[in-house]
């Protein structure tokens, strides 16, 4: 656990495309049974994809990995024109940076400097 500041033990239940795994004990107090450890220690919290994310907030029973269908019980149900799930970029380089067309409005001064006459 590099990085959620717990020791904590659990079943591992499963893994994800990123490597992120996920974890899950009944024995911990309520609503603190699941958990994922990120891949990365540079980790946010939309690396999960989003039948994982359904789990971890309880909204499905069954993991993923563990549900009757290959691509997971929250698959099922999307629609057959989404684009497959990309985690957040900002501050990455692959973030989106849009086309400038805006003119600078200042512009650098470069002194002329002269040599002294001593």
């Amino acid at each position: 656990m590099q990085t959620i500041g717990d020791t904590k033990y659990g079943r591992l239940v499963g893994m994800d495309s990123y490597g992120n795994k996920y974890y899950e004990n009944l024995e911990e107090a309520p609503n603190r049974t699941r958990w994922v450890d990120y891949k990365s220690s540079l980790f946010d919290a939309s690396q999960v994809e989003p039948g994982w994310n359904a789990w971890l907030r309880y909204m499905v029973d069954e993991a993923p990995s563990e549900s009757n269908t290959n691509e997971g019980s929250v698959k099922k149900l999307e629609p057959s024109w989404k684009k497959p799930f990309q985690p957040n970029l900002t501050f990455s380089r692959g973030a989106y940076k849009p086309y400038n067309t805006v003119l600078p409005k200042f512009t650098e001064w470069t002194p002329n400097v002269k040599e002294r006459v001593s």
